[in-house]
């Protein structure tokens, strides 16, 4: 698969909910995609492994939910579990993304946006998802554009 064109599924896990967004396949934006109210872990797996396939992920993300400190918490643990069953259903890459304030910040937009209590509760997981992989991509074409700039360098 061209790596241009790869799409990055994302995931906010939640033990209610599994919030989800998908990229474009230039890597530049995210979109959000149906949240997933959890049933059985096999059934959430299988749900996660079908998105995979219906648009050509080539990597998933999940966001860590460490503390403010950086450090372990028992969600942490929870999603490392997750990511740990996820990596043996998939074909693609699952790795971790530092999703601290990702929630707040959905919180924080839908409040402002003024829709209703529990639009924003149904909406939450979604843009948090979308919020999460957002920082991943923009991360990834920062990256590349300073390891451009070092090649120009030379």
């Amino acid at each position: 698969m061209d790596p241009m064109s790869a799409r990055i599924l994302a995931i906010d896990y939640g033990s209610k909910r599994i919030g989800l967004a998908i990229s474009d396949a230039l890597g530049i934006t995210a979109q959000g995609l149906l949240t997933l109210a959890r049933t059985r872990l096999a059934d959430d797996l299988r749900h996660i492994h079908d998105l995979v396939e219906e648009h050509g992920a080539s990597r998933v993300i999940v966001g860590n939910p460490v503390s403010h400190a950086g450090g372990e918490t028992s969600m942490s643990r929870q999603v490392a579990s997750f990511v740990e069953k996820l990596q043996r259903r998939l074909a693609c890459p699952v790795e971790l993304w530092d999703e601290r304030l990702t929630t707040a910040e959905a919180s924080r937009v839908l409040r402002e946006s003024g829709i209703g209590i529990e639009k924003r509760r149904r909406a939450r997981d979604r843009v948090a998802a979308t919020l999460l992989l957002q920082s991943y991509l923009d991360y990834q074409a920062n990256e590349r554009a300073r390891s451009r700039e070092g090649e120009t360098r030379e």
